[in-house]
């Protein structure tokens, strides 16, 4: 899990790749991988920067198209490409992010972001999400 602060107004899509490079996967055994197998996403995260991104670096998109890239895409005829690939049972398993982002929303300083500093919002995150880990586990 990782974290990004940004502005109140700034967007989520810009936030991708940041987010993506703070990632670490653990497996049982070795040293933590920065590269996912797949990524999840919704429709937000549906640019052509993201996605090419994740193609740079070998990582499944399950991302789905936006209706008007797919309706640009189909006027453009055979110029326009290929429609995405898209795995819809690995985007099911999305809601498990969802889930989270709403446990984590159950403290009242996280959903209304009271804190004065960045700071004291990402302790705040992180312990919330530390806690939610501990309990899982117990």
């Amino acid at each position: 899990m990782s974290f990004v602060l940004t502005a109140g107004q700034a967007a989520d899509s810009p936030q991708f790749i940041p987010v993506l490079k703070k990632v670490r996967i653990r497996l049982p055994v070795g040293r933590p991988r920065s590269r996912p197998g797949a990524v999840a996403a919704d429709k937000a995260y549906s640019s052509r920067a993201n996605r090419a991104h994740l193609r740079k670096h070998r990582i499944k998109a399950v991302i789905p198209e936006k209706n008007d890239q797919a309706a640009n895409r189909k006027k453009k005829g055979s110029r326009g490409g290929r429609p995405v690939t898209f795995d819809a049972g690995l985007y099911r398993d999305r809601n498990t992010v969802e889930r989270l982002i709403n446990r984590l929303k159950d403290w009242r300083g996280i959903a209304t972001r009271f804190d004065e500093t960045p700071e004291s919002y990402l302790a705040g995150l992180e312990l919330r999400a530390s806690m939610i880990w501990v309990g899982d586990l117990l």
